[in-house]
């Protein structure tokens, strides 16, 4: 909680539920990067939070982007980005959309399979691209799935396709999975991305370019190494195994710019029991699942949370949001304690929401509005 998010909460008091974020946050997270790391070029990942208000200053502060989707390049050029600092990181786009982009200036694409290489060769002919390769993401609390990537003899293949195919092969990519809590997965993944540069020489192709993806973390309820760490572990992962030859390098943070600039605050709407014996109480939330909380799915990221009530005597909780939808339960088995003195009224906080909140939030699910966003 940042004195500026503590007086707006004090002051402004608006409608629950809301989340608001310090911009300072984000600019001290990202010169933290550019201080930690400075032979990666920074992508922000928009997908993390894609309001106007943080694009801009990202932009002002010399950020690339990230862009998963037409709107989101429209946003960043609408705010002053340059397409040239602009990657078409999704793996999975429509023929159209290439074009769009390609249009617009975008010159920077990914790929993880033969029929999107051929997407890109028509319509986004002489560009850069870089192929996916799988990761398990072990030890990350926001694994990734087999949907994105290919194994590394695919990627080979693929990207000696892209030169036949008139592109530009550029690089490789992966991501070690979301809030990943085990530094030396990038070691791993540097390891095979260094063996496809080496078959990728053998074949004529000079491979420039390891997009190292996101990964970097937000501070959630449990604690997390501090960013100098990763950066520490990313290094000594490239100089491991490329040593003194280092290729260009990108990557893609989005959580750990923006996560623990946020606090998400609701309102309490209703306790109780599911039986005269049970000691857990069942706290209802005005926020849930699908107005900003989605990432509680498995209770994957679990949050902090805070009530003006902290200090009194605790009892074991299940928290659930609002909707007439059953999967919207937050956390029933990770254990959460609340004030025993807790009651229907109160206000409650997440805290480090700056980050998949507002982008999840659906659109008048059941009626309820999508979360409102507040910048300070």
């Amino acid at each position: 909680m940042t004195a500026k998010i503590d007086r707006f909460l004090a002051d402004v008091r608006p409608p629950t539920p809301f989340v608001v974020i310090d911009r300072d946050v984000v600019r001290d997270n990202y010169l933290a990067l550019r201080r930690w790391l400075p032979l990666a070029q920074v992508f922000y990942a928009v997908k993390a939070n894609p309001a106007p208000e943080i694009v801009s200053l990202l932009v002002d502060l010399g950020s690339s982007f990230d862009v998963a989707s037409r709107n989101e390049i429209d946003l960043c050029l609408e705010v002053g980005a340059d397409p040239a600092r602009v990657s078409f990181g999704n793996t999975i786009k429509k023929k159209a959309d290439i074009a769009y982009a390609y249009d617009k200036g975008v010159r920077l694409y990914a790929f993880d399979s033969e029929a999107e290489l051929l997407k890109l060769a028509e319509a986004a002919p002489g560009s850069r691209v870089f192929c996916r390769i799988l990761m398990t993401c072990d030890g990350a609390e926001w694994p990734l799935s087999r949907k994105f990537g290919c194994e590394v003899d695919m990627a080979r293949d693929l990207l000696i396709k892209a030169r036949d195919l008139g592109l530009d092969p550029y690089g490789v990519s992966f991501h070690v999975g979301s809030q990943q809590t085990d530094l030396g997965q990038w070691d791993i993944a540097v390891g095979k991305t260094a063996m496809l540069f080496s078959a990728l020489n053998e074949a004529g192709i000079e491979l420039k370019m390891i997009n190292l993806g996101g990964g970097f973390p937000a501070r959630y309820r449990s604690d997390v190494p501090t960013i100098d760490r990763y950066a520490d572990a990313v290094m000594h992962a490239m100089t491991n195994h490329f040593g003194n030859s280092l290729p260009g390098m990108i990557i893609e943070p989005g959580r750990s710019l923006v996560g623990d600039a946020g606090v998400l605050e609701a309102e309490v709407v209703l306790i109780s029991r599911k039986g005269y014996a049970d000691t857990v109480r069942w706290v209802y939330l005005d926020v849930g699942k699908f107005s900003g909380l989605a990432e509680t799915m498995d209770e994957a990221i679990k949050y902090r949370v805070h009530t003006d009530r902290d200090g009194d005597a605790t009892g074991p909780v299940a928290l659930a949001g609002p909707t007439c939808d059953s999967v919207d339960i937050l956390y029933e088995k990770a254990g959460y304690e609340m004030p025993l003195t807790l009651e229907v009224g109160d206000r409650v906080r997440f805290m480090a929401t700056g980050a998949y909140t507002t982008s999840y939030s659906a659109v008048n699910f059941n009626g309820f509005e999508p979360l409102k966003a507040y910048f300070v």
